[in-house]
């Protein structure tokens, strides 16, 4: 049975437990130590195997050599201490063997070994002593002049024997509890350290996740306003050169406006472009800060309620109203709602196509981010259509729920081949759903049995 590497005898006094030296030593010194008390021991029991001879008639060359031998054992205390305590038991009648004995139980003590082992030999050692003693002292005074009574014998032979075991089972016990106590300590400081080393890579992958999801989803608000802006200006420029030399009137009118969706385009653009310069600071600013930043998302900052410790800045689209609804995270997410619809539609019918709008149910705000990713998929839906349906009508059919809110945009074929090739980066459905499904909803896009296509999404209320 094993003990442990370093105690207080090789001046450790628990130490390291790595194995660096030859077999079982922990370190070369502690080799050493043992080699020293094993040679020290030999030498004791030498003396005290010749002393036996004489008293028992013993060839001196045989106690000799056999307390040679005893004594050695010591040098196998790290590995077998069980052993080198049975043997200082075994030779305790012969009276030699006591730094045998003394260390033995000293590093049983302090070895890993069970308790109740422990204590069985350390009482088997004491009796041994106890009953060596009490026969050694009794004997001399025996022939001695002065008797002294028996009840002196025996408490003399209790004292030596308690005195000569006690002290190094107890330093044992206490050096194996105190190493045991720093082995713990340090297996719970690597645990914490693994446990810190796994969080830091957590926070490191989960603020990656972040700026990814952060990048994503401004993406979808730049696709969705420009798209939608320079689908708007594209079909009107082509407009404009159908009837510049013909009605002259009304080119100027669609020149006009023409300006202003190019206008409106740049300042959403510039309002993103804004918030993604912007720094921590300016979004703590008052009443009268920029357009593009968010400032409710900036006084959650200050007050400390951004529960991953960031704020995201989110764009502001004109003509966003204050006051409206917050979303179910309690951030008051500036965007478009369902209240600018109706300009949105307006601006599709100034481009020639025929929109119907229909609302179901009773009106009521809804949460932010639910009213913009409705207005978004809107957006995009109607976007498609000047896309690859020129000419085509679509309809429109927003329905209140009592706990969702549903949209369906729907067009027919188209009437012809477009006029204008305007380019498409496949991102729109995609970003519609998105959009949706970021909000637990439901989201569903396809062709129609007409020769249409139909967008659906249902969102929570």
């Amino acid at each position: 049975m094993s003990t442990t590497g370093e105690d207080v005898l090789d001046g450790a006094g628990g130490g390291s437990r790595e194995s660096a030296g030859p077999w079982w030593w922990p370190r070369r010194r502690s080799l050493v130590l043992d080699v020293v008390l094993a040679f020290v021991s030999a030498m004791e029991c030498l003396v005290e195997g010749a002393a036996f001879a004489e008293k028992t008639g013993v060839s001196p060359g045989v106690a000799a050599l056999f307390g040679l031998v005893v004594g050695s054992v010591l040098v196998l205390r790290r590995r077998w201490p069980v052993l080198v305590v049975l043997v200082a038991i075994a030779v305790t009648p012969a009276q030699m063997g006591l730094l045998l004995s003394i260390v033995g139980l000293y590093t049983l003590a302090a070895s890993d070994v069970p308790r109740r082992i422990i204590a069985v030999l350390s009482g088997m050692t004491t009796l041994g002593m106890l009953i060596v003693t009490f026969l050694e002292m009794h004997g001399d005074l025996g022939t001695a002049a002065y008797h002294a009574p028996l009840a002196v014998v025996v408490l003399t032979s209790v004292l030596v024997a308690v005195g000569v075991t006690a002290p190094p089972v107890l330093l044992g016990l206490y050096v194996g509890a105190r190493r045991r106590l720093v082995e713990s300590l340090r297996e719970r400081a690597d645990g914490l350290e693994r446990e810190l080393s796994l969080l830091a890579e957590t926070a490191a992958s989960s603020a990656e996740r972040a700026r990814m999801e952060e990048r994503t989803r401004i993406a979808r608000e730049m696709h969705d306003v420009v798209a939608h802006r320079v689908s708007l200006m594209v079909v009107h420029a082509a407009a404009l050169q159908a009837i510049a030399v013909k009605d002259p009137v009304k080119a100027s009118g669609s020149a006009q406006l023409l300006g202003d969706m190019g206008r409106q385009a740049l300042d959403e653009l510039r309002e993103m472009l804004g918030v993604l310069r912007a720094e921590p600071a300016t979004a703590a600013a008052p009443a009268g800060a920029p357009v593009g930043v968010d400032v409710a998302a900036a006084d959650a900052a200050e007050a400390g309620d951004a529960r991953d410790g960031t704020v995201r800045i989110s764009p502001v689209s004109p003509g966003a109203s204050a006051g409206r609804p917050a979303d179910a995270e309690g951030n008051d997410e500036q965007g478009p709602c369902l209240a600018e619809l109706s300009g949105l539609l307006d601006e599709s019918r100034a481009a020639g196509m025929d929109v119907d709008l229909t609302v179901e149910g009773e009106e009521r705000p809804l949460a932010a981010r639910v009213e913009a990713t409705v207005y978004r998929v809107v957006q995009e839906a109607l976007t498609n259509v000047r896309k690859h349906a020129p000419g085509a009508r679509a309809r429109i059919r927003l329905a209140y729920r009592e706990a969702e809110v549903a949209v369906l945009v729907q067009n027919g074929p188209s009437d012809g081949e477009p006029a204008l090739v305007l380019p498409s980066g496949g991102n729109g459905l995609v970003g519609m759903r998105e959009r949706v499904t970021a909000l637990g909803g439901g989201f569903a896009a396809g062709a129609t049995g007409e020769g249409g296509f139909r967008v659906s999404a249902m969102l929570p209320a």
